[in-house]
């Protein structure tokens, strides 16, 4: 971002702020589509008419913006992997047997002891 114009950086915290404000406004129950474009359309044009006066505290607004998204992103990932494998009865490291397993047993004609196979 520190190469990137003012109006730029104007347009992307302006979408940054919008989309925060998204998410805030319809967990509390509160969106609508009127104020929020009402919202939208009032940061964009302050943010373009004053983008070249606050092009530095767009960028540490742009960075710390996109360190908690990110943040935030990860940490759901990593829960929905974690409820996912739970649910479906997963062990990665195959560290305890299971009843219902994702191996198979297969009786080779050969052998007298069935082998695992994927």
């Amino acid at each position: 971002m520190k190469f990137s114009s003012p109006r730029f950086k104007a347009i992307a915290v302006s979408a940054g702020i919008s989309f925060w404000f998204l998410i805030i406004t319809t967990a509390t129950g509160t969106f609508s589509i009127e104020f929020f474009a009402i919202f939208a359309i009032v940061i964009f044009s302050i943010f373009q008419l004053l983008s070249f006066k606050v092009s530095k505290a767009l960028d540490v607004f742009a960075l710390y913006n996109t360190k908690i998204f990110l943040s935030i992103m990860f940490i759901f990932v990593i829960s929905l992997y974690g409820i996912f494998f739970r649910v479906l009865r997963i062990d990665l490291l195959r560290l305890k047997q299971q009843s219902s397993s994702y191996w198979l047993d297969i009786d080779d004609m050969k052998q007298s002891t069935p082998f695992k196979q994927y």
